[in-house]
């Protein structure tokens, strides 16, 4: 899955247009490097966000298409840091 789409799916960032943007200016990173929009991402991963005053950092546990809002926390595990609360 991409990572644009899993930001979003996942409710970590919550539009995919946001995750697109926070992508391409360099702010998301992919087991210590940094990642483009179309990344390919897999369970087991560690994404690190950079927000303006604060970073994340989650572990990626699944990875649906499709998952409704009760259950899109169980997609990941918050290793540090909060989520975005846009």
């Amino acid at each position: 899955m991409r990572l644009d789409k899993y930001l979003k799916v996942s409710r970590i960032i919550k539009r995919r247009t946001v995750a697109k943007e926070a992508c391409e200016s360099g702010r998301v990173s992919i087991n210590g490097r940094v990642a483009k929009p179309g990344t390919d991402i897999k369970e087991g991963d560690v994404i690190e966000i950079r927000f303006a005053s604060k970073a994340l950092s989650a572990r990626i546990l699944n990875v649906s298409e499709h998952v409704r809002k009760e259950d899109a926390q169980a997609m990941y595990e918050i290793l540090s840091g909060e989520e975005d609360t846009e």
